[in-house]
């Protein structure tokens, strides 16, 4: 099956046709595998030049390399490159269904008449019998799989199509296969060389280190600010945000632009030129910043991406190490940042259900490894590479993770490790970390109670500690190297050989305490709620400057900015209308109203007292599509009853008034006179008009006192406020 080479050595090529003087790791070693007639599997990180390996031998061999790709940005974005380093366009095609009739003719015509070294197809287009007949009728010089960790449900990005490419390789001709990932588990590359029909393939697997890169995991608390903070931190960087769904992605986005940074959407749901506008648009750094889902990214060529932030927890440890990999190609700085909250778990969780057995079991498994990695005080590096078989020295990491950066405290865990270890073996090596862990801590659920472990000895015997702690007993367990997971039955622990030597002489452990990252949170919003104190001597200098702009304007203080909106700007210290604006209760109206002496006493209180503004706090809100206020507004202006209007939005009474409440105080007027003379007699509106007038507070507790005997309730004195707000404020 050797393939008929038309160049000289392949260094003279490579000089030729790319003008590299020399190859990078493996790759020489690889292609002449290749051309020798070869299969050939390559495991080999993101930026490590997997392309090159096929796209040299297919310039260098006579006939046309079928080249299986699962995206069609992908597809254009390698033919363009390829096209680039030769004189002729027609060197390289694809064949997919963004092209006419006419396109795909002149596709066919091209490799007939011998011109097309690199044909790209989707594999949905190689299921087609038409092209099947076509390929069986060309000199095909190689088949190249790429993305092949697409063929197994073990992988993060598994696509049916590529299940099928054995047979119909096998239909077209059987020649030489190279099947190329940048990630693959041991249990995945088995899996994709037993579908691809090339068992005794030669693989060449490289390191999956990428010292170049940093990783960190951080609470999902105020992430928004947070973002924002880190991006105006690295400006002028280039960067990936992924988020789960094509909703956040486009808030996210919004959010950014919002906030001043050049950032674009991206994910499968946008038209396919718009797509591709925001592509070019990235690779051509008109924009910084782009926002996806993980459509977005697969065979990206840009080399200098600086950081990936992970807004969502991604489903595997696969995906997170292709995603992230998309970080510092070019072997400079790459931060990447992924934000944790385990209730995000528990929504990918409820994603599975009602899919096959198999498939939740395979989708469980892979979201347990996710947790494991982001609640695990271990290197993270060391993690990652234990994932993928490899072993790793945590005393390399060079404090590249932030675990290593800021290293958690340690403990002896003989007796814990012992404990584990020997109630697997009592169990006979058959159950899962969930089981176990339930086990050791005496959780009596019907499960145990089948099995009728409640009766064993060992059963309950950690009960002094908690499911977390025995569930990272058993993570750092397998990172120790004492236990493995048994793919073939999702997950069930097994002892290693060394598990097995501890159990008979057991030595010293020392376990990391692990992050509780819930508690995290909770320690965070409340160290907020502290440290969020107004600044008292702005606070005065506003009411005196409310009070001044009251009398002028003739209206209580109140009306010009309410309390909580004065205590805002004291901690925000907003210099400038558009800050003012992100101010809570303060709209477009109310700034353009109210705002301009306000701004510029905060601006020369900053500057007089030489204040560091905590500018990144002040975030611009995007505009809530919800649509609720927009729904709310357009019913009164049509005169619907509130109760209609919130029984319609699955809204309490209240819910809906506070809505409002919200709506006014940020400049809106609304109309609620069609509402207010059903259930307040006119001559007690305008006294309780009067009321409000003259008062110095608009308490709503000091007006019902006020009132006292009036048969008003509560929420018939908030519609009087938010009328008299509307009218005299707005």
């Amino acid at each position: 099956m050797e393939i008929d080479v038309v160049e000289g050595s392949t260094l003279e090529a490579l000089k030729k046709y790319f003008g590299f003087n020399a190859f990078k790791g493996r790759q020489e070693e690889i292609i002449n595998n290749l051309l020798a007639g070869n299969d050939s599997f390559v495991i080999m990180p993101t930026g490590g030049g997997k392309s090159l390996c096929y796209q040299l031998p297919a310039l260098m061999s006579q006939g046309t390399a079928i080249i299986v790709s699962p995206l069609i940005a992908l597809m254009k974005n390698q033919v363009d490159a390829i096209r680039g380093h030769s004189e002729e366009n027609n060197i390289a095609h694809y064949l997919n269904s963004s092209l006419t009739k006419t396109q795909i003719a002149v596709v066919k015509d091209d490799i007939k008449a011998g011109k097309t070294k690199l044909l790209y197809v989707a594999p949905e287009s190689l299921t087609k019998n038409e092209n099947i007949e076509f390929l069986k009728s060309i000199n095909v010089s190689f088949f190249a799989i790429d993305e092949a960790h697409c063929i197994s449900e073990w992988g993060h990005d598994f696509r049916p199509e590529y299940r099928k490419l054995k047979t119909i390789i096998e239909d077209i001709t059987r020649r030489p296969i190279i099947a190329l990932t940048a990630t693959a588990t041991p249990k995945v590359q088995q899996d994709i060389q037993k579908n691809l029909g090339m068992m005794d393939a030669t693989v060449y697997k490289d390191s999956f280190n990428r010292p170049n890169l940093y990783y960190e995991v951080r609470p999902k608390h105020d992430i928004n600010k947070d973002i924002i903070r880190f991006i105006k931190g690295h400006e002028g960087k280039s960067g990936i945000i992924y988020c789960l769904s094509r909703k956040k992605v486009e808030e996210t986005a919004e959010l950014l632009q919002l906030n001043g940074i050049k950032a674009v959407p991206y994910h499968a749901g946008l038209e396919a030129n718009v797509r591709a506008s925001h592509q070019d648009a990235f690779l051509m750094e008109d924009i910084n910043v782009i926002v996806a889902t993980i459509a977005f990214g697969m065979g990206i060529d840009k080399p200098d991406v600086r950081f990936v932030i992970h807004y969502d927890i991604p489903k595997s440890l696969e995906g997170y190490y292709q995603e992230t990999g998309r970080a510092g190609r070019d072997g400079g700085e790459g931060v990447c940042i992924t934000y944790y909250a385990y209730k995000d778990i528990e929504k990918l969780e409820k994603f599975l259900v009602g899919k096959p057995i198999a498939e939740q079991e395979i989708g469980k498994q892979l979201l347990h490894e996710m947790v494991s990695f982001a609640e695990s005080a271990v290197c993270r590096r060391k993690l990652l590479l234990r994932y993928f078989g490899e072993t790793y020295d945590a005393g390399k990491c060079d404090k590249s993770c932030d675990n290593c950066r800021s290293p958690k405290d340690k403990f002896e865990g003989t007796e814990y490790v012992n404990l584990l270890l020997e109630s697997i073996e009592e169990l006979k090596e058959r159950f899962k970390s969930k089981y176990m862990a339930d086990f050791i801590t005496g959780m009596a659920h019907q499960e145990i109670k089948d099995h009728r472990h409640d009766a064993h000895p060992l059963f309950g015997a950690g009960k002094d500690k908690d499911i977390k702690f025995w569930n990272a007993v058993i993570r750092q367990s397998v990172v120790h190297g004492f236990l493995e997971k048994d793919v073939e039955t999702y997950g069930t622990l097994k002892l290693t050989e060394e598990g097995k030597k501890f159990l008979e002489t057991p030595w010293s452990v020392m376990l990391t305490q692990n992050h509780d990252y819930d508690q995290i949170q909770i320690e965070e919003n409340e160290s907020n709620q502290k440290t969020s104190v107004a600044d008292e001597g702005l606070l005065l200098i506003l009411k005196d400057l409310r009070k001044k702009i009251g009398k002028e304007k003739n209206v209580p203080p109140f009306v010009v900015f309410q309390d909580p909106s004065l205590h805002d700007m004291a901690i925000q210290y907003p210099c400038t209308m558009d800050e003012l604006q992100q101010i809570a209760g303060v709209g477009t109206g109310k700034a353009s109203k109210f705002g301009k002496p306000f701004v510029e006493a905060i601006a020369a209180y900053v500057k007089e007292n030489d204040i560091d503004r905590p500018q990144d706090l002040v975030i611009k809100s995007a505009v809530n599509k919800s649509g609720l206020k927009v729904y709310i507004i357009q019913n009164i202006d049509r005169k619907v009853p509130l109760e209609d209007i919130a029984k319609a939005k699955g809204k309490s009474y209240n819910d809906i008034l506070a809505e409002i409440e919200a709506i006014v105080a940020s400049g809106t007027k609304i109309n609620l006179d069609y509402y207010i003379s059903d259930i307040v007699e006119e001559d007690l509106q305008d006294e309780i008009f009067e009321y409000f007038n003259d008062a110095e507070t608009d308490s709503i507790e000091n007006a019902m006192e006020e009132f006292d005997g009036e048969n008003l309730s509560e929420e018939d004195m908030r519609l009087m406020r938010v009328k008299f707000l509307s009218d005299i404020a707005n």
